[in-house]
């Protein structure tokens, strides 16, 4: 993929320590591309949340993020869930490379939720308790499903969803990159409750709608706002203030752990046309000034007597045969000209032509 500045969709990010930690072991990353072959707009984005403690956390989720990049960013964009499987594995196998050549890294791990929009299709994958949300018609969910087991326990009936909120249990994750064995992606994309797995992984390639929103989180958020707070947030602001808000309440309720968020927006048919009717108001203004400028210069050239359309006074025939007007006098070669030069562009005011009675006679003494 071809790295760009400008992005096709709207996004904002921020990562905040919390207020019982000093270290941030979360990391994350947003970065706009264009696919090489067809130039098609790409967004990719990221959030880890490292595991392990004394820093070794936060070497896991940075190894996370840099991987994962490095295997998309190389990637054409033409099978991306193979190419997104590729990324999270070869990143799980760098944790656990990294954690065996240190001691002090050894036990070091990380969650990974990644959201891949390529032209107007969403691709995600995610591993641990890192979430991705979608907003759409004003309706918040979440797509992701979290690697815990408080979370298996709920899907197995041991638990109900207000039991688990509080549970002990509720951080222990099933999956997650580094460790012995290779991390699973999980590709479900759950836009229903009843839907089965299948379906939900057959979601993949969902084609974004005007208005819709993408949300990706560490637990640091999750843990201290509700889902129906982060509806609120999205649905009433743009993804900078949104996300602004949100860690400012989860660290208002104690944030007790790392806050990261990337909010991403596709932009709704008012905004875009907004943005059309601001750039017709431009191109209007930039067009009357043009217009201006012109009308203004030909102002000059009548006053200065370089008026080209006058009439001439009655009787006046051709030039005298021992005179040449200086405004019909040929003009010279311009100094310094040379050949291979370009010729000059054409003036606002048109350069008159020489004079057709040919050249001025040398009066005689």
């Amino acid at each position: 993929m071809i790295p760009t500045d400008r992005p096709h969709l709207t996004f904002a990010a921020a990562s905040h320590p919390g207020e019982a930690r000093q270290n941030n072991e979360d990391r994350y990353r947003v970065s706009s591309y264009l696919t090489e072959r067809g130039k098609q707009p790409v967004l990719l984005a990221l959030v880890a949340d490292g595991i392990g403690g004394h820093q070794a956390g936060e070497v896991a989720s940075q190894i996370a993020v840099d991987e994962t990049f490095r295997i998309l960013e190389g990637a054409d964009a033409t099978d991306p869930r193979a190419q997104l499987q590729e990324a999270i594995v070869t990143a799980g196998r760098a944790i656990s490379q990294a954690a065996g050549r240190e001691a002090d890294l050894h036990g070091m791990g990380s969650t990974i939720a990644v959201a891949w929009i390529i032209d107007q299709e969403l691709f995600t994958t995610h591993v641990g308790d890192s979430r991705i949300y979608l907003l759409r018609d004003g309706a918040l969910r979440q797509v992701s499903v979290d690697h815990t087991w408080v979370q298996e326990a709920v899907a197995h009936g041991i638990l109900t969803p207000e039991e688990a909120i509080d549970h002990p249990n509720a951080h222990v994750l099933h999956r997650h990159l580094g460790g012995d064995r290779d991390p699973e992606p999980d590709f479900r994309m759950r836009l229903t409750s009843e839907e089965p797995d299948e379906r939900s992984e057959a979601n993949q390639g969902l084609r974004m709608h005007n208005g819709d929103q993408v949300l990706l989180c560490s637990d640091g958020l999750t843990d201290m706002v509700s889902d129906t707070e982060i509806q609120g947030a999205l649905t009433n602001n743009p993804p900078a203030e949104a996300v602004e808000q949100l860690i400012a309440l989860a660290r208002a309720r104690g944030g007790f752990d790392n806050i990261t968020i990337v909010a991403i927006a596709v932009p709704s048919k008012k905004a875009r046309s907004r943005g059309c009717l601001g750039t017709t108001v431009r191109l209007s203004t930039a067009v009357l000034l043009l217009l201006g400028l012109i009308a203004a210069g030909m102002g000059v050239a009548y006053w200065l007597g370089f008026w080209p359309w006058a009439g001439q006074p009655e009787g006046a025939g051709s030039a005298s045969p021992d005179t040449t007007p200086a405004a019909l006098a040929p003009a010279g070669p311009a100094p310094g000209g040379g050949a291979g030069e370009l010729p000059p562009l054409p003036s606002a005011t048109p350069t008159p032509a020489p004079s057709p009675s040919g050249p001025t006679p040398t009066p005689v003494g």
